[in-house]
């Protein structure tokens, strides 16, 4: 009993430490079968189509065929991953969990 407080004193403090919305993302549980529809659409919808949509910045990442064919020419991972040029999103670099998941998508031939 004692070892289950404990254990949830620790976890409950991992929360109340930071409330900063990357610091869940970086903690939790690692995906491994991302699908578009589950796990890369939220994060390119919260991150990317806000510029990425309308014909507004190249290129337009509004669906999966937009996001799956950026992915496959390399400039997706490439710019999250901050290796060629400015990194995007330009608020900052995602948590490496969520770049890891999309890389483990492009990996796993995009699933829908």
């Amino acid at each position: 009993m004692k070892k289950i407080q404990i254990l949830a004193m620790v976890i409950s403090s991992l929360f109340i430490t930071s409330c900063e919305s990357t610091t869940y993302q970086d903690i939790s549980a690692v995906v491994t079968n991302p699908t578009y529809s589950k796990n890369v659409e939220p994060v390119i919808s919260t991150k990317c189509t806000g510029c990425h949509s309308g014909g507004n910045e190249f290129p337009d990442l509004e669906n999966y065929d937009q996001v799956k064919e950026s992915s496959k020419t390399g400039k997706l991972l490439c710019k999250i991953k901050g290796e060629c040029g400015q990194i995007m999103p330009t608020s900052g670099k995602m948590p490496q969990a969520t770049i890891d998941m999309i890389q483990l998508w492009a990996t796993n031939d995009y699933p829908n």
